[in-house]
């Protein structure tokens, strides 16, 4: 299979950009190329301000500012020669079928032979786009089809046309699947592929039934979005979010390429609200607000919704709906109640799923593409299969033909049989033939969910669990909520390591596949039990913490994290206790304890300090390694990649980073296997800490910041605690502490700033708000 070893991407827009960023966060070269803009003294300016106003960005489309480096910016009039070794040259134009073959024309002329030409359309058919062009040209062609942000949206839609060749198809899924970490959706050439096809019909569905039914956006956000798996944005919050202004035209795009009897024109209409919010400038957040606002008159900053019937803006209103309150997560409850809550999920519901039934087999060959689809572009936490088995099937179609609504093929098919099922510990789905059919896996793809159905846990509690994945090695997940820490999750950790030495394991993965590896300990346990004055209780818990986190570094095997997501706090010191880490590239590491008005008790100061000292950059003597730990933890850093906690050693420089989550697993139990071969666990850590000068010297300079009304009062106190353990206490650099000594004083520190009213009122805050308080 050929190798993508450099890229190309035409057209620097918000789009281009962001695929370049993130061929280039692959550590690909890539060449971005657009237009000359007219006059301008820099020819290659649209290029060149693009990669600038994504080093700014927020949130990155970097995973680090160095792969900022790997693009090499031009333009379309001087630059071409710098397609002649591409192996992958991405169109990311106006969407215009003269304009982009015009371009081809261009790229056939420079391209050598061989090289994959891809489009990022959303709305031309390939058939449209490669007429009249060389046959070599159209073998080597094919949509790619990316998702807004490309960084952090997973879904590729992949479409081939019937000259493309299957080497070239191959090449890129395999690419943009392991180096870029997509889920590459194969898709029809059909418009809109699928996953805009039917999101469309869904936000269409949301806003007609909404007005018809007179919900507020406030309702109707409420009902289709966590009730049924959906971001919290909802619908009109999301319309916010993409631009309330594009919406006119995808509807027109769509009614015009779809044929007049597809169900879209039944489902959608113009809608004038629309367009009287554009032409009024409320185009959403990129404007002055959408169907939500926030009111700067007087100096406010009060947030409005707008009255779908008027079109005036009124203060937001709380949705009280007895079908939310009653139904709770069951959504067939939902869609039976009676109020306009329920009368509104069911309108959405009943002509969303339908539609999604009706897209096999015209938009994909299956179901799990259609799901998978929705999944990863959408966010949908099911896909539109996953709901109707949620309904029932057999109920749903009863409930369709009541309403007098058509009937597509496979739901006749499905005659009541959920979509998806389990036999033989293999997930299966149904196909449009009306047999079951194993949901396939790529090569190197491991899921714990997978193995979970064909076996049961070595051991379980409350908040953990233990798992043999196979050859030898077990994997220990936290199943809390948000896979916080607490004594059930450390106890599984002393039972882990047990497990592993006496069952004949060789080696243990901790990994997990929730939105988060760990937010870090339970804050509700610890306040509960500072509130009552349970003060030996807290210290107790705070040692067994300590001591499972030896347990797994000293354990007589490998132990290999593997998180993806956030690993804060506790969950971020399991990760610095482990002999390696496979973390996935979307892992946001840091300890945050100070944000609590702690510091970091289960071994975080200790280890941080003895990653700081070894590393072979640091500046001489004791006080510069002790600084720059006071630094990260005092201002609670946070690394937004993976990349990124390799700068601030909360990953090793040689830990591993996986592009794509769903590999995550079986990479890092290949890690695991590797090192299991000649395995020795590491010598404890000595420290020569500087004592109470450097100790004066941080404090010192919290003080200025406190002067500047940068620190806050009680920043001052954690601080100083904090520097008391970092630079040893009462100690000089003569003195060799050991582990222990600094465990000692991280508890001590824990303990005497838990007893604070500050820091018990930070605690408080964080848990009723999810935001730190600033005291």
């Amino acid at each position: 299979m050929a190798e993508i070893r450099k890229a190309a991407v035409i057209g620097a827009g918000v789009m281009g950009a962001g695929i370049a960023a993130h061929i280039a966060n692959a550590g690909v070269p890539v060449v971005l190329l657009d237009i000359v803009p007219t006059g301008a003294p820099d020819r290659s300016a649209l290029a060149k301000g693009a990669i600038e106003k994504m080093l700014k960005a927020d949130p990155a489309p970097f995973m680090h500012q160095r792969a900022a480096r790997l693009i090499t910016p031009g333009n379309l009039e001087d630059d071409l020669h710098l397609l002649a070794d591409a192996d992958w040259i991405v169109e990311a134009v106006i969407e215009r079928p003269d304009v982009k073959q015009g371009l081809y024309r261009k790229l056939e002329e420079v391209r050598r032979p061989g090289s994959i030409v891809s489009s990022n359309t959303s709305t031309i058919p390939l058939a449209m786009l490669t007429h009249g062009l060389p046959e070599g040209f159209a073998r080597d062609f094919l949509v790619t089809h990316f998702f807004n942000p490309p960084r952090y949206m997973r879904l590729l839609e992949v479409v081939a046309g019937p000259s493309t060749r299957p080497e070239a198809v191959r090449t890129i899924r395999e690419f943009c699947d392991v180096r870029l970490g997509k889920g590459v959706v194969d898709c029809k050439d059909r418009p809109g592929f699928i996953a805009n096809r039917l999101g469309i019909v869904w936000m269409q569905s949301s806003v007609v039934g909404a007005i018809d039914l007179e919900l507020t956006v406030e309702e109707a956000d409420a009902v289709v979005g966590r009730p049924m798996g959906i971001p919290k944005t909802g619908v009109f919050g999301l319309f916010d979010l993409v631009g309330i202004d594009l919406m006119p035209h995808v509807h027109a795009s769509m009614a015009a390429a779809l044929p007049k009897t597809d169900a879209y024109h039944a489902i959608a209409r113009d809608i004038p609200l629309f367009h009287r919010m554009i032409e009024q400038g409320y185009t959403g957040r990129k404007g002055k607000g959408g169907f939500y606002r926030l009111n700067r008159a007087g100096g406010g900053r009060v947030k409005e919704g707008i009255d779908l019937s008027t079109g005036e803006y009124r203060p937001t209103m709380a949705p009280s709906l007895d079908s939310l309150d009653e139904a709770k997560s069951n959504l067939r409850a939902l869609v039976e109640h009676p109020d306009k809550g329920g009368r509104y999920a069911w309108w959405v519901l009943a002509r969303t799923l339908s539609y999604a039934a009706g897209l096999v087999p015209e938009a994909a060959d299956d179901i799990v593409a259609i799901d998978e689809a929705m999944r990863l572009g959408y966010n949908w936490r099911w896909g539109p299969f996953e709901l109707i088995d949620k309904l029932g099937s057999g109920w749903f179609v009863e409930r369709l033909r009541a309403d007098g609504l058509p009937v597509p093929k496979l739901l006749e098919v499905a005659d009541g049989r959920p979509f998806y099922r389990v036999e033989g510990g293999r997930p299966q789905y149904l196909s449009l033939e009306g047999d079951y059919r194993d949901v396939a896996r790529p090569p190197g793809v491991l899921l714990l969910s997978d193995v979970k159905l064909r076996s049961k846990p070595l051991a379980k509690n409350a908040s953990a669990a233990l798992w043999d994945i196979g050859d030898g090695v077990v994997c220990l997940e936290f199943t809390s909520k948000m896979n916080s820490l607490d004594t059930e999750t450390v106890a599984m950790i002393g039972r882990a390591v047990a497990t592993v030495r006496k069952g004949g394991f060789k080696a243990m993965v901790i990994h997990n596949e929730g939105a988060n590896f760990s937010v870090g300990a339970n804050l509700g346990l610890v306040l509960f039990a500072a509130n009552i004055a349970a003060w030996p209780e807290i210290e107790a818990i705070i040692k067994a913490g300590q001591d499972a986190m030896k347990a797994l570094k000293y354990a007589p095997f490998p132990v290999v994290g593997a998180p993806s997501g956030m690993a804060l706090g506790g969950g971020c010191e399991v990760l610095l206790h482990c002999d390696a880490v496979q973390a996935h590239a979307e892992t946001y590491a840091g300890l945050v304890e100070v944000g609590v008005g702690v510091v970091p008790g289960w071994g975080g100061c200790k280890e941080m300090l003895a990653r700081w000292f070894a590393n072979p950059k640091r500046p001489a003597g004791p006080v510069p390694p002790v600084a720059k730990v006071f630094e990260t933890i005092s201002v609670a850093t946070v690394a937004k990649s993976a990349a990124e906690a390799k700068d601030h050693l909360f990953l090793r420089p040689d830990d591993g980073i996986t592009m794509n989550r769903d590999r995550l697993l079986a990479d890092a139990k290949a890690r695991a296997l590797a090192m299991v071969p000649g395995y020795a666990t590491p010598e404890p850590p000595q420290f020569n800490l500087p004592g109470p000068t450097a100790k004066a010297a941080m404090s010192l300079a919290v003080d200025v910041f406190r002067q500047m009304g940068k620190a806050t009062e009680h920043d001052v106190v954690v601080a100083d605690a904090l520097a008391d353990v970092l630079s040893g206490g009462d100690t000089d650099v003569t003195v060799t502490l050991g582990e222990d000594d600094l465990l000692a004083l991280e508890r001590q520190a824990f303990m005497r700033l838990l007893r604070t009213p500050a820091t018990l009122d930070r605690m408080e805050h964080m848990l009723e708000t999810g935001k730190p308080l600033r005291n």
